[in-house]
């Protein structure tokens, strides 16, 4: 039989995301009570979705790599591994784990809101709320630069096929590798450059978001920093459920990589940090950083249903 994922993992884009991030407490029933509620988010989310059938809800659970083995006796997912943290020059990735993520999406920030709430009181005194980031869709799905954002992403069955483990990873099938960084763009800076300038940083038009050709993009453009191949001369793929992020005072991108291993997203993030051979890396670096980078594994439906044991 099929494991079931959680339909977060694949589900289209919403117009608004809330991250909510969380630590264990010392509480001597923090695990149990941890336990027990991740092991209701499946029926959880079919309650909201039958209260709002319209809203497109969904609710998705993850573990972080250092918690796993804290919170779940014996198997841990095949390739769990930390975040890999980067340092070049100016250029960092850092790691920040944390224990527990709850990536809430809908069309309704309200629900969303109402969501969020509720598990937060749920996890009161046995986990510690770390971040709480409010994503929405800015104008016609762009990030805060003004570019349109995840036109690399899969379509159809191919989202599965990209973000959720299979049969190389039986024990764990149904789950999928997430990495979250939250990036603050420095938009003084960037709005000061020529459309020219960030068009070339970019690697694709802005007003009407065309792709450059290959031949014409410079080694150091976002798109040809992130589009990559493995040795087969394959793309190498993640599925992309990130969110414009900000308020008055600052903004940036909360970027979310699901995938069915960790290895392309680490891939992808040497290739902007390290960059190549030649020392060319993602010069859209120049113009946003990341202050948080963390690891998680979502289980199956049965996988958090399991917990409940």
């Amino acid at each position: 039989m099929v494991a079931q994922f959680q339909s977060g993992i694949t589900a289209e884009a919403s117009q608004d995301a809330i991250f909510l991030t969380f630590n264990q407490t010392d509480q001597p029933d923090a695990l149990p009570r941890i336990r027990a509620m991740l092991a209701a988010v499946p029926a959880l989310q079919q309650q909201w979705q039958a209260q709002y059938p319209d809203a497109g809800l969904h609710l998705v659970a993850a573990v972080g790599t250092a918690f796993w083995p804290l919170l779940i006796d014996g198997q841990a997912p095949a390739l769990l591994a930390p975040f890999p943290a980067l340092a070049e020059g100016e250029r960092l990735a850092p790691a920040t784990p944390v224990d527990l993520l709850f990536h809430i999406r809908s069309d309704r920030h309200d629900l969303n809101f109402q969501l969020a709430w509720q598990i937060r009181e749920q996890l009161a005194e046995v986990a510690q709320l770390v971040d709480e980031v409010h994503g929405f869709r800015y104008l016609d799905s762009r990030d805060m630069t003004g570019f349109v954002d995840g036109t690399e992403n899969p379509e159809g069955d191919q989202r599965a096929e990209v973000a959720v483990v299979g049969d190389e990873d039986p024990t764990f099938a149904g789950g999928s590798y997430i990495h979250l960084q939250k990036y603050i763009h420095r938009m003084p800076l960037w709005n000061r450059q020529p459309l020219q300038t960030q068009e070339d940083t970019i690697g694709r038009t802005k007003a009407d978001n065309v792709e450059y050709a290959s031949s014409d993009k410079a080694a150091t453009a976002h798109t040809k920093r992130t589009s990559l191949k493995d040795a087969d001369g394959q793309s190498i793929e993640i599925l992309r459920h990130s969110m414009p992020w900000g308020n008055s005072q600052q903004c940036g991108l909360m970027f979310a990589s699901y995938c069915r291993t960790p290895a392309n997203f680490e891939t992808m993030l040497r290739s902007m940090v390290e960059g190549d051979e030649h020392q060319q890396w993602d010069h859209l670096l120049k113009y946003t950083r990341a202050v948080t980078g963390q690891a998680f594994f979502a289980p199956s439906v049965s996988g958090l249903q399991a917990l409940a044991g």
